[in-house]
């Protein structure tokens, strides 16, 4: 099972100083986060991707390519890419020379964010979204998988023997999550592929995460990929710790009060009694986190939201301390007892080309 921690790369005023980060602060408050993630024993660094203000994150592989220079073991992600207002062949390009240059040690998640007006800054609709995202991921599944592609669709130019340049890295594209909080379709489109599904359930109650989770499942088995436990998944979180727990509680509040997205709404209790949001000691984040299996199934990706509403550098790297020191190594643990022996590990390149080169010596046994 993978452990790491996503960004959504806000740049938000610190309520207890009344001071905002530069937008070149913040960049580089990512890229070190990014760096600790590695240094704690952390499996996954992911960057959303955002088109306006109070957000950096415009080019996702410009910041993973520098990381990837930085590390030798973080696998490098993407918490979304924007399927639906991306041209399919600059998404191809982009991973691929990333997949290249991180030696394999990237996958990405499509998904089609959380602004609204980035549609027609991109020349789309808003409406259609969803036909949007399964259009564009169907050519951008061809093109990381055929050498030649011949294309004609409804929202892009038609292609005649296009061939995207590089090439995966030893032919094998990369993982694709499809991240999704609240549409059964896409769901239902990681299920066709075969794909990853992550949902991202920090704004959502539990039952709410099982309904869509239980679906992905249930419609992977039904399109022959395997069991419904075998289904790939991951699931997003959100902690604020402390070494006593009220201490977490007194110091994060402000920031929950404060924070652009919650803010102003329901109080932190009550937020973090029905949402996965965990505020206290670790020993708290790693029961809370265990929990999710019970609605979740066995899974192979937990994905930690830290760096958000404001938070200096200086906290949110002692925070990766303790979920590198204290939460991970007792969660691996834990939740590797049980764990049924069929249950997939999180997919990596390695195992992607070992897969792959597995079914050729069954296809080359098969016809002997």
């Amino acid at each position: 099972m993978q452990f790491g921690i996503f960004t959504v790369g806000d740049v938000t005023m610190d309520p207890t100083t009344g001071r905002t980060p530069t937008e070149h602060e913040r960049i580089k408050a990512m890229t070190a986060i990014a760096l600790k993630a590695e240094e704690v024993g952390l499996d996954v660094f992911a960057t959303g991707e955002h088109h306006n203000p109070p957000f950096v994150p415009s080019s996702p592989t410009t910041m993973l390519g520098w990381i990837a220079a930085r590390t030798e073991r973080l696998v490098l992600s993407t918490s979304t890419t924007l399927i639906t207002t991306n041209d399919p062949v600059k998404i191809a390009e982009d991973f691929a020379m990333l997949q290249h240059l991180a030696e394999g040690r990237v996958d990405v998640m499509m998904g089609r964010g959380n602004t609204g007006p980035v549609y027609p800054w991109f020349g789309q609709d808003i409406r259609q979204g969803i036909p949007l995202a399964i259009e564009n991921y169907a050519l951008l599944h061809r093109l990381w998988r055929e050498d030649v592609v011949d294309w004609s669709g409804r929202f892009r130019s038609p292609l005649q023997g296009f061939t995207s340049t590089p090439r995966p890295l030893d032919d094998v594209a990369p993982f694709v999550w499809h991240g999704s909080i609240r549409s059964p379709e896409i769901a239902e489109q990681a299920a066709y592929y075969g794909d990853g599904f992550f949902h991202n359930n920090i704004f959502w109650p539990s039952d709410h995460t099982k309904r869509m989770v239980e679906l992905y499942r249930t419609r992977y088995a039904h399109y022959g990929h395997g069991t419904p436990e075998q289904a790939i998944v991951g699931l997003g979180g959100q902690v604020f710790m402390r070494k006593n727990s009220q201490d977490a509680v007194r110091e994060f509040r402000p920031y929950f009060d404060n924070a652009p997205v919650y803010g102003h709404g329901p109080s932190m209790e009550d937020f973090t009694e029905q949402t996965p949001l965990t505020v206290g000691s670790p020993q708290q984040v790693i029961e809370k986190t265990l929990g999710f299996r019970e609605y979740a199934g066995d899974y192979q990706r937990q994905l930690f939201l830290m760096d958000h509403a404001g938070l200096p550098l200086k906290t949110v790297l002692e925070q990766l301390d303790l979920l590198g020191e204290e939460v991970v190594p007792v969660l691996r643990e834990e939740f590797a007892k049980g764990r049924p022996a069929d249950v997939p590990e999180a997919p990596t390149h390695v195992s992607l080309v070992a897969r792959r080169d597995a079914r050729a010596l069954e296809a080359k046994e098969a016809v002997k």
